[in-house]
């Protein structure tokens, strides 16, 4: 049947004819297509078997067709053209990020290492020296730190004090122990910390000499800055603390021990300082002459009496000689004269009662003075108590005095030796002889 293209237009669709949606083609597509199509053309596949089941595909030649058994592929609508995605800029922000941090670690890194190995004090400054820092009680090292700044032992506190709290001893005041140290500017500031930590504190050497009196010892151990003499006076004469030391005189005179002694100095100086010093010394005593006692230890109250005549008869020998050999014959004249109730007269036992002020000139007036009770011219037996600390020598010789029949002795000459005699005839004439010598001189 021939048909314009109008009628065909308005003519109504097919009801058995699939419509544009089933066939999954756009509506605007397919009219556009139909509109394309010549008249006859359109009229021929509207009513051929093939019409009904047309659809438009962008087949190339080659290709499949969907009609040749495979599943037709369902044409995606038309879109706007993409818009580009903005590039990610937080990787790159992340990664400066972390070359900062690694730059910065790095930079704290090294200044830690520099201040782990530099010295206190720039070699190029001034040389490294010896410096010493004194540790009070309860002192830490965050009071201590600008000292060592001061004294040159530590270049940077802030970093000395980040050390410290890196190695929790900031704030501990037992990691110090009180006392002076001896550091240098040369250290690095690990070797600072070790040495106030583990390190001792200086000990100054004080000496004693053999037949010292006790204010002697005194203003030597004031004079070494380790007692003030008004302290020490008044310890040694303490009756409690003379108990405490099984001393049986009125005084320790005898018994701080001649020796050569290591002491930290105290850092305060009262009667505290005082008892600990005058008990090493006496301490120092009881141990060095354990073996002239009975059962090599200290004698208890029955052995009050050998304790008196032994130091007082050894403090006699001390004053008496400087001869190392003479000490047993000296102690042997004295024990011979006790024997026989003589008279010790010795010239040092009375020149001690006279005292501290003693000028060292010993004249008739003094020897004729009943008054002293150490003036052994006039009092029989030994003195009262020891005239000195003898040493270890005298202690020895007192204990065991060479068995002879000598009871008198004079000084020889200057050597310091003595010329020994059995009775007075012999010891008038080298009397004699040594007023001869000094005449002539």
């Amino acid at each position: 049947m021939n048909e314009s293209p109008e009628e065909t237009k308005n003519t109504p669709a097919d009801p058995g004819a699939p419509r544009p949606e089933e066939t999954g083609i756009p509506s605007g597509v397919s009219d556009t297509r139909n509109q394309q199509a010549p008249p006859d053309q359109q009229h021929s596949d509207a009513s051929s078997p093939e019409a009904e089941n047309w659809q438009p595909t962008d087949k190339k030649p080659g290709e499949a067709s969907p009609l040749d058994g495979e599943e037709p592929e369902t044409p995606l609508p038309a879109s706007a053209p993409e818009t580009p995605k903005p590039k990610r800029l937080w990787p790159h922000f992340l990664l400066g990020f972390m070359l900062l941090v690694l730059l910065a670690c790095g930079g704290a890194g090294w200044l830690a290492y520099d201040f782990l190995k530099s010295p206190g004090t720039d070699p190029a400054v001034a040389p490294a020296q010896d410096v010493e820092v004194t540790v009070n009680p309860g002192t830490t090292f965050r009071t201590l730190t600008p000292e060592l700044v001061r004294l040159g032992a530590v270049r940077n506190a802030d970093k000395f004090i980040l050390l410290l709290r890196w190695m929790n001893y900031r704030d501990i005041p037992h990691a110090l122990k009180p006392g002076r140290f001896r550091i240098n500017t040369g250290w690095t500031p690990q070797q600072v910390i070790d040495q106030l930590v583990n390190g001792s504190p200086l000990l100054d050497r004080v000496t004693i000499p053999e037949g010292l009196a006790w204010w002697e010892v005194g203003k030597r151990l004031e004079e070494a800055q380790m007692v003030r003499f008004e302290d020490f006076d008044k310890l040694v004469h303490d009756p409690a603390f003379l108990r405490h030391w099984g001393i049986p005189f009125d005084s320790a005179e005898g018994f701080l021990f001649p020796d050569t002694y290591l002491i930290m100095r105290p850092l305060e100086l009262n009667e505290a300082t005082a008892k600990s010093v005058v008990g090493r010394l006496i301490d120092n005593f009881w141990r060095r002459t354990a073996p002239l006692w009975p059962g090599g230890k200290r004698p208890g109250p029955s052995g009050r009496d050998e304790v008196r005549r032994l130091v007082t008869l050894a403090s006699i020998v001390e004053r008496e000689t400087a001869v190392p050999s003479e000490r047993p014959r000296v102690a042997g004249v004295y024990a011979n004269r006790l024997r026989l109730n003589m008279l010790l007269q010795a010239d040092p036992t009375t020149a001690y009662g006279l005292g501290e002020g003693f000028d060292g000139n010993l004249r008739r007036k003094h020897l004729d003075d009943e008054g002293n009770p150490y003036n052994t011219y006039k009092h029989p037996g030994l003195p009262p108590g020891p005239i000195c600390s003898p040493g270890l020598a005298c202690l020895k010789a007192a204990a065991n005095p060479e068995q002879h029949d000598y009871i008198y002795f004079v000084a020889r000459g200057e050597d310091g030796s003595h010329v020994f005699s059995t009775n007075l005839a012999a010891h008038n004439k080298a009397v004699r002889e040594y007023w001869a010598k000094r005449r002539g001189k």
